[in-house]
């Protein structure tokens, strides 16, 4: 029997794996259960598709425990924040599995149930038998099901595993203000100068990051402690975060393509759509061949199908939004742990960032191995 089952192989359960290795944990103790073939292929898959050149985070978030670790490497990085590029933060995520062996940690199947067991936890999965351990990690993530409003009915989101922008026609029509939708207009764009119009319902709204970095350390961490676990701390968080945003330099890039005639950026509801147009609210009209939705994803409980029954089966304790209520190490039952958007009521607005998942990981295996 395994050490340590961590449920998820994205950003939090890759930064939770590292964490372990690097504080002492044996690989033959750790195994890392995922649906895809090799780690981080969701984030890969996503950075890649939309031409993402850097990330929003400082150089200092990433994967390992060691916070200028990322910085030794002699990365690319830019702007004050020393934001590092994608591909830089891809190439360092890479050595470390490599250093730390999580190749052999990796079970590529999809979690179907978990039950108590004398001795821990069992994992049930798809495809194989299950697979037992005293201690595991809910890494699963908060950004499975994509959402496009039912009016856009031949849109195609973004994240759609099915959607290949290369194969997609011009012109196009991008749907969104936040970044996503900022990339996938500049990646088109520049491909396709004049046959890409961005339609956004709202101003850009423009910061450095998608919450203040005040939630990065005790400033603002010491007073959402204090606060009812249970009720209050998810409208803190919903105050705190910045949903359709952009940083500052990828405004200006999309006013650049703008003042260039790449791009055409418009502010407005969409009333109607047709096989060749779009038309607004305001009368306006946009001919397009493809429609692009950068809309975001449902708010919904990660994994519910085998989740709820966990929660009920268990009496685990959760808010009235339906997140977990977890101690300050973020066990939610002896034994069973939460990071990424499972650890919001704990972690707070950042627990969905690579700066959430170092907070995390700290805790978990500080917990796991004491």
């Amino acid at each position: 029997m395994t050490h340590c089952i961590i449920i998820g192989g994205g950003i939090q359960g890759m930064t939770a794996a590292v964490h372990l290795r690097e504080a002492g944990l044996p690989a033959e103790d750790l195994t890392i259960i995922d649906p895809h073939e090799a780690p981080l292929a969701v984030w890969k898959n996503r950075t890649e598709k939309i031409g993402m050149p850097y990330l929003r985070s400082a150089f200092v978030h990433h994967l390992s425990s060691d916070p200028f670790s990322l910085e030794r490497e002699g990365c690319d990085f830019y702007g004050r924040y020393k934001r590092p590029s994608t591909m830089s933060f891809r190439e360092h995520a890479e050595k470390l599995v490599e250093r730390w062996q999580l190749d052999e940690c990796w079970y590529q199947d999809a979690v179907t149930g978990i039950h108590r067991a004398a001795d821990g936890w069992q994992v049930c999965v798809k495809n194989g038998s299950p697979l037992a351990a005293p201690h595991v990690i809910l890494a699963v993530g908060g950004q499975h099901t994509p959402f496009v409003p039912e009016k856009w009915e031949d849109a195609v989101h973004i994240y759609d595993s099915s959607l290949s922008l290369t194969a997609e026609e011009s012109p196009y029509i991008v749907i969104g203000g936040g970044i996503s939708a900022a990339h996938t207009a500049v990646f088109l764009s520049t491909r396709h100068p004049g046959g890409v119009t961005l339609i956004k319902r709202h101003a850009f709204r423009v910061h450095d990051f998608d919450s203040s970095p005040g939630w990065l350390g005790p400033k603002n961490m010491r007073s959402f402690s204090r606060i009812d676990p249970e009720e209050d701390r998810r409208k803190k968080i919903r105050e705190a975060r910045m949903p359709g945003s952009i940083p500052r330099e990828l405004f200006f890039r999309l006013r650049r393509l703008e003042q260039q005639g790449a791009l055409r950026i418009v502010t407005g509801n969409i009333d109607a759509q047709e096989n060749s147009a779009v038309h607004l609210e305001d009368g306006s009209t946009y001919s397009r061949k493809s429609i692009i939705a950068c809309t975001g994803f449902t708010s919904a409980l990660p994994e519910k199908e085998w989740l709820e029954p966990l929660i009920s089966s268990q009496s685990l304790p959760c808010a009235s939004c339906g997140y977990p209520v977890l101690s300050g190490n973020l066990t939610w039952k002896e034994g069973l742990y939460c990071t990424g958007a499972l650890a919001e009521l704990e972690i707070g607005p950042v627990a969905r960032n690579i700066a959430g998942a170092q907070r995390a990981a700290r805790k978990i295996a500080a917990s796991v191995l004491a």
